[in-house]
């Protein structure tokens, strides 16, 4: 899921994060209303449409105010699980004779809309087909590919009447076949895109920008939206399981400067805040040592190319494969000369570890092992190239040396002279900030020319998703804790393939080659096109069922990834927050959501 804010430890397993009261910081006699909680996550939402929503903030909004069939929550532990929540129980599935595997749901009784419309099951089936249609097209909408009939709705030769293999038999009962064993199946019930939404309601194109028309079924109601300042839920005395919540009013304010953020949590005013200025951080560390939080976080901070962006000199001849491969080794390159070990201690301060894959740390094999320490091909370091301090010389060395083949470089001064000018697009942040003029003030010493453009968070979401940009910052969190979920936003339909793989220009390249049949698999294929080498591995990887097998697919598919260049990876995410001591209750997950529905006030 999209990371918004400048997050600041490891994550060895999904354990969520519990704050208990301390001693330093704000004053408990600050909070001077108990019946609310004033927050601040980011900036405006780009919508609270969970079929829509592909934001980790937002998603935290949707998860207060919407009742999936699943739910994140701490057990006594301080672990995260999940949990039934519009279910009665989170059912084992029956494989059928044909490897598809059939899922029984009964909902729980008394579940209601906040409108008091009652909830069913149609609900649901309604809201599953919704967010995997062609009509839609959603960034997730690839999130439902799992289930049967998925394929049918996105063929070529689609009349749009296809539906997902998603059926309410009665008002109570949802039958869902998957085309096979999932083994992240019940993570995905509780993401946002698989939050049920009523029919009647979403046929409103514009119901979830009003609280007058805003209707969802979950601990909260929308009650205000006073767009770019704040959004209020106030508890939903009708949710099923409204006894146990113990918070009556939420009040998400919205803004992403830092500076604002931290002076409002440090008068009292708000609670907790998702950011603060980097400049401030080892301050915060001794005088806010109770409330300033650094948490795990299953993500990575990245920079995106946009595969379709000119790299090679005007005087270059190169074309097709050739050229493909020219800019992909640029790519490369250019990430070698970012010193990862200085971006995280000397701009983000927080604990992070310079990452050289793109598969997150904390994501695990199917024998426990981590992922990205099994990524690449070396004997000598993690991942796809060497982040320790001593081999950054070297890096650089290598990268001056690979940038030679393609552009003019001048002996005397050091830097190339033929590189096209490039612009780095983020969002307001002044760790976004910080980490882009660190990047164009770096490859600047190569005679690279960066230009830094900043944009607003939906603005640069949407500018981003279009592919009107050179480079990009980016983030990417766990929606579940499965490397696929770092893998399979890449393919050619996703919506949230912002590099453009198998977009524009590159849906014609033939620069990809993939053989599987020492797999068992008829694939085969050199020089072909993304669609028909990265798709198709993604494909397999999600028919698979072999677990052994699944990963070593999954590393070729970040090895394919890797090779285009197009992902820059920087550090590996930890959460940094910081929340009011007198706040218990309130816990977060590795894969960015905040829960606030528990919280109460120390006396």
């Amino acid at each position: 899921m999209k990371k918004r804010l400048m997050s600041l430890m490891l994550v060895v397993g999904l354990v969520a994060t519990t704050v208990l009261s301390g001693c330093s910081g704000a004053s408990k006699s600050s909070v001077t209303n108990k019946d609310e909680i004033n927050v601040c996550l980011g900036s405006e939402p780009q919508t609270l449409d969970p079929a829509l929503n592909s934001a980790v903030d937002s998603g935290t909004v949707l998860a207060h105010l919407f009742s999936g069939l699943a739910k994140w929550e701490q057990d006594d532990s301080g672990k995260a699980v999940l949990v039934a929540d519009a279910a009665e129980e989170l059912v084992d599935g029956v494989e059928n004779a044909d490897g598809t595997v059939t899922y029984t749901y009964t909902l729980k009784d008394g579940l209601t809309w906040s409108d008091g419309v009652a909830v069913t099951a149609k609900d649901f089936e309604f809201a599953w087909n919704r967010a995997a249609s062609v009509a839609l097209a959603a960034d997730y909408g690839y999130m439902f590919d799992v289930i049967d009939g998925y394929d049918e709705v996105w063929a070529d030769d689609a009349t749009g009447s296809e539906k997902l293999n998603v059926k309410a038999t009665d008002d109570k009962t949802l039958v869902v076949t998957l085309s096979n064993a999932v083994p992240y199946w019940n993570e995905l019930l509780a993401f946002p895109c698989y939050y049920p939404v009523r029919e009647d309601v979403v046929a409103n194109e514009s119901w979830a920008t009003d609280p007058s028309t805003y209707v969802s079924n979950g601990a909260y109601t929308l009650t205000d939206w006073s767009h770019n300042s704040l959004i209020t839920v106030t508890k939903n005395d009708n949710y099923v399981d409204a006894s146990e919540v113990t918070m009556k009013t939420i009040n998400f304010y919205l803004s992403d400067d830092a500076n604002n953020q931290l002076t409002n949590f440090q008068n009292g005013s708000w609670q907790l805040i998702d950011d603060v200025p980097t400049n401030e951080i080892e301050n915060l560390k001794t005088n806010y040592a109770d409330e300033f939080v650094v948490a795990g976080q299953l993500g990575t901070y990245y920079v995106c190319w946009n595969i379709n962006e000119e790299l090679l000199p005007s005087t270059s001849t190169l074309t097709g494969t050739e050229k493909t491969e020219a800019e992909a080794e640029i790519r490369n390159a250019f990430s070698l000369l970012l010193d990862r070990n200085y971006v995280v201690e000397g701009i983000a301060q927080g604990g992070q570890v310079p990452a050289s894959s793109f598969v997150a740390m904390g994501i695990t094999e199917a024998d426990g092992s981590e992922f990205y320490e099994n990524a690449g091909d070396s004997d000598s370091y993690d991942g796809y190239f060497d982040t320790s301090a001593d081999a950054y010389a070297d890096n650089c060395t290598a990268a001056v040396e690979t940038l030679k083949k393609y552009y003019t470089y001048d002996e005397s001064t050091k830097k190339f002279t033929d590189v096209p000018t490039l612009t780095y697009l983020y969002n307001t942040s002044e760790g976004h900030k910080a980490i882009g003029e660190y990047v164009q003030s770096t490859l600047a010493n190569y005679g690279v020319n960066i230009q830094l453009e900043n944009q607003e968070w939906a603005t640069f979401l949407t500018t981003r998703k279009s592919g009107d940009y050179s480079i990009a910052r980016n983030g990417w969190l766990a929606d579940y804790n499965d490397p696929i979920t770092f893998l399979d936003m890449w393919t050619t339909a996703s919506g949230n393939n912002d590099v453009q793989f198998g977009k524009g220009d590159n849906a014609d390249v033939k620069a990809y080659s993939l053989d599987l049949t020492s797999y068992g698999y008829d694939l085969n294929v050199t020089n072909g096109t993304w669609a028909e080498t990265y798709d198709k591995l993604i494909s397999i990887i999600k028919s698979c069922t072999d677990d052994t097998v699944r990963y070593e697919l999954m590393h070729k598919a970040e090895d394919m990834l890797m090779s285009t260049g197009c992902i820059t990876p920087l550090y590996f995410y930890t959460d940094l927050y910081m929340v009011d001591d007198s706040v218990e209750g309130f816990f977060s997950t590795p894969l960015g959501f905040k829960y606030f529905m528990y919280v109460t006030y120390a006396d």
